[in-house]
């Protein structure tokens, strides 16, 4: 197969292809300062660092990791798929410079916050809403009402930091508020896209196999999709409100089932044979599974940080990956086939979102640093990897 980087050779690195389209930058700053933020989140868990910032260790790794990797890889896709969906001209060049440069500015802010606790709430918070506008912007001109859900999440992923910030700022106490916001923007996320791209990509790679029987195809979107969506969006809803209450558990289960049934009927093992494809499954699978766990978190002995890393460890760095991965090869000319680096950026994800998931049963210290370790291996090789990927136009 043909490798990450198997561009031509002629057509050398350059900041122009970097700032072309918006899923080279935002890619490769979500892969890169993700993976050295999970690094040193590790070390700040043994006292080993410490960074000069004016927030908790946890509530700084919390930030980074929603408002700083996720949000990165939320823009990257967007902002190429929005121009496909309204067939507007893509943000590129300069202005998409500034955009990279506000949000890695952030993420500076951030780690550096303790030197200027303010200016850093500002130069953080200024992105999302900024990003937010872009979207809206894009839907009403392309007057692509169906993906104005798209840009109403973005909104309230930029709402949700704005709550994490106003308990630093003010003390209100909003900060775990913001945290259940931002995770139920990114649940959502993961079920509207994921929903729509999970069945597409699985028919289209097993159409190409030579498969023609709707039977043996993933099924198409039905009453039964609306239904799992409909609930689990309520779930997340109720959630966010109320943490705790024993319904949002049993709502919970329910959903989740309901999804692995979703899941299910996308057929995702007929696509065993090609990475790209199944990782889409395993990725949406994790999202099932984080809804039961966040039954046994709420009604039962679970630990709901447990449960959480689920959806963050599990279901957002997997999901996040496969959608990078397929589209930094899609939109740059190269196969669409897992190559052996892309593969164990797969299982190198897989493996820590489930050490992470498993910590309650095992030795809890080890099995969080091992996972932290996978996992930010995944991220900078998935960076580092598909560099020249990012650095180089087009390949033909």
């Amino acid at each position: 197969m043909q490798p990450a980087n198997a561009t031509p050779a002629s057509s050398p690195l350059s900041w122009e292809a970097f700032f072309s389209r918006a899923f080279r930058p935002f890619f490769f700053g979500a892969g890169l300062m993700g993976g050295l933020m999970l690094l040193f989140w590790l070390l700040m868990l043994v006292g080993a660092a410490m960074p000069p910032t004016h927030f908790a260790p946890r509530d700084w790794h919390v930030h980074e990791m929603l408002f700083g990797y996720f949000a990165a890889a939320m823009t990257g896709f967007l902002l190429t798929a929005v121009p496909n969906w309204t067939g507007r001209m893509p943000l590129s060049g300069r202005p998409l410079m500034l955009l990279f440069l506000l949000w890695l500015a952030g993420r500076a802010a951030m780690f550096l916050s303790a030197l200027a606790p303010l200016s850093a709430i500002v130069i953080d918070a200024a992105f999302l809403p900024l990003f937010a506008f872009l979207v809206w912007r894009e839907i009403i001109a392309g007057d692509n009402r169906r993906n104005i859900i798209v840009a109403a999440l973005v909104s309230l992923l930029a709402v949700a930091n704005l709550l994490y910030h106003a308990e630093f700022l003010f003390g209100w106490p909003t900060a775990l508020l913001a945290e259940r916001l931002a995770l139920a923007v990114a649940a959502g996320l993961i079920m509207l896209i994921g929903g729509r791209i999970v069945p597409s990509f699985t028919r289209n790679w097993l159409m190409k196999q030579g498969v023609r029987d709707e039977p043996a195809l993933p099924a198409s979107f039905s009453g039964f999709d609306k239904a799992a969506v409909l609930l689990a969006t309520g779930t997340l809803a109720l959630w966010v409100a109320l943490p705790e209450h024993a319904v949002t558990g049993a709502l919970f289960a329910l959903a989740g089932l309901l999804h692995l049934a979703r899941l299910y009927r996308w057929r995702g093992w007929a696509a065993a044979k090609e990475p790209l494809v199944w990782i889409l499954h395993v990725g949406y699978l994790w999202l099932s599974v984080w809804m039961l766990l966040m039954t046994a978190a709420i009604v039962g002995p679970l630990p709901v940080t447990d449960a959480l890393h689920a959806l963050t460890a599990g279901a957002i760095v997997t999901m996040t990956l496969a959608v990078m991965t397929r589209a930094s090869r899609g939109h740059s000319g190269l196969p669409l086939a897992a190559d052996r680096l892309t593969t164990i950026i797969y299982l190198l994800a897989i493996a820590g979102g489930a050490l992470r998931v498993l910590a309650a049963m095992l030795p809890p210290m080890p099995a969080w640093h091992a996972s932290g370790t996978f996992t930010a291996a995944a991220l900078l090789a998935f960076a580092l990897g598909y560099t020249p990927v990012f650095f180089r136009q087009r390949a033909r």
